[in-house]
């Protein structure tokens, strides 16, 4: 029986001996070569990543030959009077090669530091082109500019991962040129802090609270005191007109919100509820609901008519110094001094998203008009913001005080006023601080009273007020003398602007 499966079943040795030498003759091809370079290996492993990922990316130049060649061919077919198989296909090449051609006549007219670089054109030159060793990659830690072809420059910014080297693209936006700002009229007329100020929606007059407790109405054409409110018993912190009544509604340190009747020129409605100080005020545009902030850091959204409290959004663990309001979603975004941006839900009553970009006191907000998207002011960064999620855009820098109040118009004109009297314009898209002033504090008050506590512009975009530390009310215009020659736009600081996206 043994004898009959020793036949069967050969022994463990001869099957051994049967696996070495099958293993011997598989790779007897690489015998005396060694293990490839760490290098050679890491460099094979990223051309495969990159051609994986890439392989299907084509050079912008390809694209428009082809979709010229293809245009080509369909001129030739009209001209023959042929009738194409596809006219929604035609259609598209059409707009396709037309809208390229528009890019590239507007890129032959920009001076190549304010060109665009095209992140797909340089997908795979970037990994091809920047693939170095350990001690290059050490010695490029600095801004590079290569040009890429005539039209096109990237700004790269290298970073070490492993032996490679990556590329990191920022895009260079050319500002739109503003006509400065210069200072217009001075009116006084309050005894203390101008603490918030507000234009009629009719654009005849502009409202001012100051801390010395009274509410004045100001002609906005002359600048002379039309009427003066009283009623608040502490220091006034925000007021708003409203756009679909006749209505004025005002805070105050003394934790009361009130309704003014402007036809009647009296308090008709007061709002009790808040704990401390209210510092904020927003009204929603297409319904009868305000929303207000302060010391008790939450925000309180009130039925104007019934003067019932409809939410408390609860979520801050700081004062609330802005809330602002608009009708899409997010309808109620808040800014406070934790350093925490809320978006919330009218409907429910509770906050969609919580922004934790900021790392100072966010002190100021601000809608777009024409825009989707938002402001935040603090000392660390202006920072802009797509709505509804409350995406991150981009930072604005360069305004380095305390900032209490920001406005944008829709000339695309970013304001920020500061505490320490520095007052800046910005161009919106692209970031670029076109021009700078320092408030001067009027005969009679100390240097140290130079501080801006509240801006906005008027209805027509064409004025600029200031509310200020030294109890005066500040109007800017625009200078109708200054032309892109007189005033023009710096390169270099164009470039700061721009590395922040």
């Amino acid at each position: 029986m043994t004898e009959e499966l020793g036949t069967l079943y050969p022994s463990l040795e001869s099957n051994c001996e049967d696996l070495v030498l099958s293993s011997k003759k598989l790779f007897q091809a690489q015998e005396g070569k060694g293990v490839p370079e760490f290098y050679e290996t890491l460099k094979l492993k990223i051309n495969t990543k990159v051609n994986y990922e890439y392989s299907n990316v084509t050079k912008s130049n390809e694209l428009a030959d082809s979709l010229h060649q293809e245009f080509e061919n369909i001129q030739t077919e009209i001209k023959d009077q042929k009738k194409p198989e596809n006219k929604r296909q035609i259609d598209k090449i059409i707009e396709d090669y037309q809208k390229d051609k528009q890019k590239e006549s507007k890129l032959s007219k920009l001076p190549q530091q304010f060109l665009k670089f095209d992140e797909k054109t340089s997908a795979t030159q970037t990994n091809n082109t920047y693939i170095q060793n350990e001690k290059q990659t050490a010695e490029n830690k600095s801004l590079v500019a290569v040009k890429q072809n005539e039209n096109q420059l990237s700004v790269i910014e290298p970073a070490r991962l492993g032996t490679v080297m990556v590329q990191k693209i920022k895009k260079i936006i050319k500002p739109e040129w503003h006509a400065p700002w210069k200072l217009m009229r001075v009116i006084s007329g309050h005894h203390g802090w101008v603490r918030c100020i507000a234009v009629d929606p009719g654009n005849q007059f502009f409202v001012t609270g100051s801390s010395d407790r009274t509410i004045k109405f100001w002609d906005l054409a002359t600048g002379n005191l039309k009427l003066t409110f009283t009623g608040h018993i502490s220091t006034i912190r925000s007021v708003i007109v409203s756009a679909r009544h006749p209505y004025l509604f005002s805070c105050a340190e003394d934790k009361t919100v009130k309704c003014w009747d402007l036809e009647q020129n009296k308090m008709i409605r007061d709002y009790h509820g808040h704990l401390s100080g209210v510092y904020s005020l927003a009204l929603h545009p297409t319904l009868d609901v305000l929303v207000s902030g302060g010391r008790d850091s939450v925000c309180r959204v009130w039925d104007i008519r019934a003067r019932q409290q409809i939410h408390v959004l609860e979520g801050h663990t700081n004062t609330i110094d802005s809330i602002i309001c608009q009708e899409f979603e997010p309808q109620i975004v808040s800014g406070s001094q934790d350093s925490m941006i809320k978006l919330w839900d009218m409907t429910s009553g509770k906050c969609i998203s919580t922004l934790t970009n900021h790392k100072k006191s966010v002190r100021a907000l601000a809608f777009h008009p024409l825009e989707y998207t938002f402001c935040s002011a603090a000392s660390d960064n202006l920072k802009v913001w797509k709505c509804p999620e409350g995406t991150f855009l981009r930072n604005i820098s360069g305004h380095n005080a305390m900032i209490n109040s920001i406005a944008i118009n829709r000339n695309n004109v970013l304001a920020s006023a500061a505490d320490n009297g520095s007052l800046n314009f910005w161009d919106w898209k692209s970031g670029y601080n076109f021009q700078s002033i320092n408030t001067i504090a009027q005969p009679g008050s100390i240097a140290a009273e130079n501080g801006i506590f509240c801006c906005t512009f008027d209805q027509s975009q064409m004025r600029f007020l200031t509310g200020e530390c030294d109890k005066s009310i500040k109007m800017y215009k625009e200078d109708e003398t200054a032309t892109p020659e007189t005033h023009p736009i710096d390169d270099i600081r164009i470039e700061y602007a721009n590395q922040n996206y």
